[in-house]
């Protein structure tokens, strides 16, 4: 019987065999200053050093403010972390990008634009989104603080091999529909516990015509309906991408490309579950619970059977329609839509255009590179002219975890990954849309259906 891309991957880092699990190697494990000094006490008290220093790459992103980083941080807690992880990776020799580094950004927008990611890899993080490298053909999950400590210490984590689920998206996509519309509508389908147990390979030409940066928003997601993680294929446009990236020696390219090749689910292999979805029947998406999972088009109005707590947190109705709701805040950012592609699409929208007088509008780059290229592009004066407010790298107002907070009982239409109630600030309501649904509510001051904006 043929092998899925899953199985390649995991066979090939397969170390040893225990009972009920296995030993796998891990090629990249990135950190952040959250779910990293629990990590590096464990070290400490145990007296080890990094098994693999090369094999390990830090960042500041969760805690940093957006604005004057030049200056300490304000917050307590944040300034606490951020300095934790500066001192935790200069004793123990980890490289780190933190604030003020020209590389310093997201962990997960860092990661690819820098070339640490590339396919056939198995990659970890202190971090459920750490999926997002799954674009790239690799297995790729978040973990847990003492497995953080397991990576460090061996390279290697003891797992239980997840099952097989592909998902194909064939057709034609709308006008006005992007990557995030199609991982919201999976996720709708599937709800937030249809993938437990399972790496999702997504599949399709809907799939496949997708840039790479797109990709990597389809897989971010893959988490938020219990997913371990996501992967794509690598194709002609990922081994460019990551051409572009290239660092190492240009005679190890060749062999790499060729291994690159061999990526792929055979023809025969059978997928524990499988479903297929037309990309035409998707539209633009919204959330309108607190939960991924509560997802609908914008055409849609919330079902009746929708939960009536959730609904009482965001202030709406079974029946309601989404369509000409006020929203006081708007939010582009976060590793789901933080990317240059992002920011170029949002610029070309709202050129000529000034946001709505009740609306506030944040736009953070994914990392410093991308915070560079927008402004080499010009792109800030874009947003300036709009009344966009373009702020440095963090991962800001997704998790609230900052300064950048949205207040209770206000509206957010947000391009980040979750919805949870408080997630982006106490009694915060979110809304979860794709980079053009949100620049479109900014102008208008209310949603509105992208498309008729086109």
């Amino acid at each position: 019987m043929g092998k899925t891309l899953v199985d390649k991957i995991w066979e090939a880092h397969k170390v040893h065999e225990v009972e009920g699990a296995e030993v796998i190697y891990i090629d990249q494990q990135f950190l952040h200053e959250v779910t990293s000094p629990q990590a590096f006490d464990g070290l400490r008290k145990r007296d080890r050093k990094v098994f693999r220093l090369n094999k390990n790459l830090a960042t500041a992103d969760h805690n940093v403010p957006t604005w004057d980083q030049h200056l300490p941080i304000k917050e307590p807690l944040s300034r606490k972390q951020v300095k934790k992880l500066t001192d935790n990776c200069e004793e123990f020799g980890v490289q780190l990008f933190g604030l003020g580094h020209q590389y310093q950004g997201i962990v997960h927008v860092i990661g690819p634009e820098l070339g640490y990611t590339k396919p056939g890899m198995t990659i970890v993080c202190g971090d459920s989104h750490t999926s997002t490298h799954g674009a790239f053909g690799a297995i790729a999950f978040g973990i847990g603080t003492s497995q953080v400590e397991q990576v460090l210490a061996s390279q290697c984590l003891v797992l239980k091999k997840p099952k097989n689920m592909r998902i194909t998206i064939d057709g034609q996509l709308q006008k006005g529909v992007l990557s995030k519309d199609i991982i919201l509508y999976i996720i709708s389908k599937l709800d937030t516990g249809g993938a437990t147990g399972h790496f999702v390979e997504y599949a399709g030409n809907a799939i496949t015509d997708l840039s790479m940066e797109a990709r990597m928003t389809v897989c971010n997601m893959s988490i938020e309906m219990g997913a371990r993680g996501g992967l794509i294929a690598p194709d002609e446009t990922t081994i460019d991408y990551v051409k572009s990236k290239w660092s190492g020696e240009q005679s190890e390219l060749a062999a790499a490309e060729n291994f690159w090749s061999t990526l792929h689910t055979d023809e025969d292999a059978k997928f524990d579950v499988e479903y297929h979805f037309d990309a035409g029947d998707i539209e633009p998406m919204l959330t309108y619970g607190t939960n991924p999972g509560m997802g609908m088009k914008v055409t849609d109005h919330i079902p009746a059977s929708a939960d009536a707590k959730p609904l009482a947190y965001m202030g709406l109705n079974n029946g309601d329609s989404l369509m000409g709701k006020e929203i006081q805040h708007v939010f582009i950012g976060s590793c789901t839509n933080g990317r240059i592609e992002d920011l170029r699409l949002i610029a070309d929208f709202v050129k000529g255009k000034s946001k709505s007088d009740n609306v506030e509008v944040m736009i953070i780059p994914g990392s410093k590179q991308v915070e560079k290229q927008a402004k080499e592009e010009g792109l800030d004066k874009i947003f300036a002219a709009a009344g966009f407010q373009l702020r440095e790298p963090g991962c800001s107002a997704c998790l609230g975890m900052n300064e950048d907070k949205i207040p209770a009982g206000e509206y957010c239409v947000s391009t980040s990954n979750r919805n949870f109630e408080g997630r982006q600030g106490p009694g915060a309501r979110t809304i979860l849309a794709s980079p053009l649904m949100a620049a479109a509510a900014a102008i208008k001051g209310k949603i509105v259906d992208v498309r008729s904006e086109l």
